[in-house]
């Protein structure tokens, strides 16, 4: 072999070198990006975790929802969005994954020398901005606001309007040689509280009844003013005023009485529904009957009726609905 035959083989030789070393090193960079880019991707899949009182909810077809707050109950999960309570039925959800926050030092608890038996219930008193207050068979809070229960109703109530909660001891309630009593509720002002008693007993309207009205539509302001125009307490429109003698709605007297007669005719007129008696309040009697004495298909107005059903009846017998006019 001649020396320039045995130069042009070590030339070949060493380009088919740096050919091989360069392919490898491209393609351990390309396995290195490819590796960075799918652990990128899998990061970005996995879910960020969950802040305190989140909650996501794993349903059986699938899907899943991620919600800010919401209260797990036999019936199922209940949340609230733009304002208005829903229910997610309970053979609906496959888990419910809950925000936990962190965990302090376990301290030592001493007992108490008298126990007292966890099957009692303990109930609350739910104090609202204003002075009003009114009791409830048990609360949950969170930082949205506070789900209460009566009987097997849950509703939720925004923080902005709940001053505080107070639970009763459960001590005094385990001597207690009463099984139940009657729900206890005050506006927070006596001449008030005696004016939906007073016109309650006269018009044979449950007193209770008016109180989740008044509280629905006013929160207890004697001065409320809604951009319809209704007024007052029990927010009456100048037409229903008119037709109940009311000549100043601003005046609690008038206006409780001329509310609590409206309530009267509801309830006559629909034979103790209490369901369209509080969708002809918001509505109008005009508009039930127009849907066939059903609660009309308003997204407003059905959630006024549940609201204040769920606190009104939640503490009633079944057959209450249907005897509170009578």
């Amino acid at each position: 072999m001649t020396r320039q035959s045995i130069i042009v083989c070590g030339v070949t030789l060493s380009f088919l070198f740096m050919t091989a070393t360069t392919n490898a090193s491209s393609n351990h960079h390309k396995r290195r990006r490819s590796s960075k880019s799918e652990a990128r991707k899998a990061k970005a899949a996995e879910p960020e975790p969950l802040q305190p009182n989140e909650v996501l909810l794993k349903m059986t077809d699938g899907s899943s929802m991620r919600l800010a707050d919401g209260h797990e109950t036999p019936q199922g999960f209940w949340y609230q969005r733009g304002g208005v309570t829903y229910l997610i039925e309970k053979d609906r959800i496959k888990t419910i994954e809950k925000g936990t926050k962190p965990q302090p030092a376990p301290e030592v608890v001493t007992a108490p020398q008298t126990p007292v038996s966890s099957s009692i219930a303990q109930p609350v008193w739910i104090y609202l901005v204003g002075g009003a207050r009114f009791e409830a068979d048990n609360a949950s809070e969170s930082p949205a606001g506070v789900w209460y229960s009566r009987g097997p109703m849950n509703i939720f109530i925004e923080r902005s309007r709940v001053e505080r909660v107070e639970r009763e001891d459960l001590e005094s309630i385990a001597k207690s040689n009463s099984s139940h009593k009657e729900r206890l509720w005050t506006t927070g002002n006596a001449k008030i509280d005696a004016l939906i008693k007073q016109n309650g007993a006269r018009h044979g309207v449950d007193p209770y009844l008016i109180f989740c009205v008044m509280e629905q539509e006013s929160h207890f302001s004697t001065r409320a003013l809604s951009p319809k125009g209704a007024r007052g307490l029990m927010q009456l429109m100048p037409g229903t005023g008119a037709r109940f003698g009311v000549r100043n709605a601003f005046n609690p007297a008038e206006n409780i009485a001329g509310g609590t007669r409206y309530l009267k005719q509801l309830l006559t007129q629909f034979n103790g529904r209490v369901d369209l008696v509080l969708a002809s309040y918001n509505a109008g009697e005009g508009a039930v009957v127009k849907f066939g004495h059903r609660v009309p298909p308003y997204r407003e107005t059905r959630d006024y009726v549940r609201k204040i059903s769920y606190r009104y009846q939640g503490t009633k017998k079944p057959e209450a609905h249907h005897t509170a006019g009578r």
